[in-house]
């Protein structure tokens, strides 16, 4: 906990000031809004809106319920669900009285599920009402949870979480709040294994809200439109920015092709979503493409965008600003931010790789690229570890002080796991995770380096490239490869044809050995590639996994 963390303030006589103070916890400026601006629309669901002074009473009535229910502050309550206000209202009220929220994956299984609630340490559980047949299958194994909570899409007289509202008294912000308390606890995506829970605080989900903000620039009349999991920092973090600048959000409950466009005929024009959502907005045809047109802002990330791809949406969409961000749940979202700007000047100015980099650390981000085995900071332009220090970092992982510690160094720098470097101009490029990097005959070799050149042939769809063991060079690549839909007049390449490509644009020992042909790539709810389901058929019987 840092020194100057200071107790909450009490609310002053003048409230609300003509401008918007800085936040320190995450409901202030739900706060702030609810008083200047009590009537205009703060969020919609499902058909459902409400104003600021509605949704702030919500959020105070499910703190007061919280209190009701035993919650103080330290303790956490946790929430599994598809994409539903109430949970950025139980994020927000556990917040207000110095609680968190433990947001669970709704995809896991019930043994995901029992391990990451009873991790979290969780007494009160708010569970969607189509997954509540997986809880009560493992209602036994959760000893912690006092009181399971049923939550339904349309709310109505039959919610429990809408009578739990009704019941309880109006609880203001706990007094005894610091900044540096714990309000958020999000799970890893666990494709290195086992979740970790990351606890973030106020102090770094503001500072987070503060520093990634540079691009947006709200306007009235925008609404953001939140389509990503709040089970990821993706979509937990970008939530906050409507609340910061006090624009409406539309909340899609999926984030699927009917949903995003229903939001957007109903004015949401700022989004952040995977590149995947792109690539199927663009072969969905000249409507959709005419209306995802409307998105002033689209952010992207969580995902590598294959270049042919970025390429065709800045074509489709000329006058949308695209926002590249580089970041993990640890520094609570974005660390690095490619802008607009760069995105159109990129080629211009003679910098196209630009485009494949992640930009340039945002406000109060700090970068240095470290040897991962003598950790000394390597040379600019050298490949390395990344290594991040900011006021968003994680406050640490749950139940997990050993873990930490090697995470985290004693002065405060987070190792992020990623492989990459940074150009003479401070732009990040992002390789690979430090365990994805195939070393074959003691070469380095980064995969999104050769995914790139696989994604430029015109028939391939989406790649992975990962390493698989080579009796004589300990490692070889592989590449693992869907095509796009065949043309009926148009002879489909195979595996020759494929690596023939790469070893033309690349040296020969970067170039695929093999190449398996599949109809999907894996991957998991934020899009990422499930790379460890690839590579487990070729490496179950070795002693060492990669």
């Amino acid at each position: 906990m840092s020194t100057d963390a200071q107790p909450r303030p009490a609310t002053s006589r003048a409230w609300p000031p003509a401008v918007p103070p800085e936040p320190t916890y995450v409901d202030d400026r739900l706060n702030y809004w609810a008083e200047a601006t009590p009537d205009a629309e703060a969020m919609s669901y499902l058909g459902r809106t409400w104003t600021w002074a509605q949704w702030h009473d919500r959020v105070h009535r499910a703190a007061g319920g919280l209190r009701d229910l035993g919650i103080a502050r330290g303790d956490v309550v946790s929430f599994l669900d598809k994409n539903h206000p109430a949970c950025v209202e139980v994020s927000l009220a556990a917040g207000s009285i110095g609680a968190a929220n433990a947001v669970i994956n709704w995809r896991s299984a019930g043994d995901e599920i029992d391990y990451a609630v009873n991790d979290s340490g969780a007494k009160v559980l708010f569970v969607g009402r189509e997954l509540m047949p997986t809880i009560e299958a493992i209602r036994d194994r959760l000893p912690n949870v006092k009181q399971i909570i049923e939550v339904t899409p349309e709310g109505g007289a039959d919610d429990e979480y809408e009578q739990f509202l009704a019941a309880s008294t109006h609880c203001g912000d706990g007094p005894d709040v610091l900044e540096d308390d714990v309000c958020l606890v999000l799970y890893s995506s666990g494709t290195t294994g086992r979740p970790k829970g990351v606890m973030l605080t106020h102090r770094n989900m503001v500072r987070h809200t503060i520093n990634a903000h540079d691009g947006w620039g709200f306007e009235p009349g925008d609404k953001s439109l939140v389509a990503m999991p709040l089970f990821h920092v993706g979509g937990s973090s970008y939530v906050l920015f409507g609340i910061h600048d006090g624009i409406p959000s539309v909340m899609t409950r999926d984030p699927d092709a009917a949903s995003l466009a229903g939001a957007i005929m109903a004015g949401a024009n700022r989004t952040f979503l995977v590149p995947a959502v792109l690539a199927q907005v663009l072969q969905a045809g000249g409507d959709a493409v005419r209306l995802f047109g409307a998105l002033k802002t689209y952010t992207y990330g969580a995902a590598p965008m294959p270049p042919p791809l970025l390429r065709a949406a800045m074509q489709a969409w000329p006058d949308t600003d695209f926002i590249q961000v580089y970041g993990l749940t640890e520094v609570s979202g974005v660390a690095t931010h490619l802008m607009p700007e760069d995105h159109r000047n990129a080629e211009a100015e003679g910098h196209p790789e630009r485009l494949l980099s992640a930009g340039k650390p945002i406000p109060e981000c700090e970068v240095r690229i470290v040897d991962p085995a003598s950790l000394e900071v390597v040379p600019t332009g050298e490949h390395g570890e990344i290594w991040l220090r900011t006021p968003q970092l994680m406050k640490g992982f749950h139940n997990l002080p050993e873990a930490t510690a090697q995470a985290v160094t004693a002065d405060g720098w987070f190792r992020t796991g990623d492989m990459g470097h940074v150009d003479a101009d401070g732009y990040v490029f992002v390789s690979d995770r430090l365990k994805d990097m195939i070393i074959t005959g003691g070469e380095n070799v980064y995969s999104p380096e050769v995914e790139r050149v696989l994604s430029e042939h015109p028939a391939v769809l989406e790649v992975a490239v990962i390493g698989v063991p080579d009796d004589r060079w300990g490692e070889s690549v592989k590449a693992v490869v869907a095509l796009k839909p065949a043309d009926p007049d148009a002879a489909q390449p195979g595996e020759a044809e494929l690596i023939a490509w790469c070893r033309e644009r690349l040296a020969h020992f970067k170039a695929p050995r093999s190449i398996d042909l599949v109809a999907a790539l894996p991957r998991n709810p934020t899009g990422k590639v499930l790379k460890r389901e690839l590579r487990k058929p070729y490496w179950e019987q070795r002693d060492r996994q990669v």
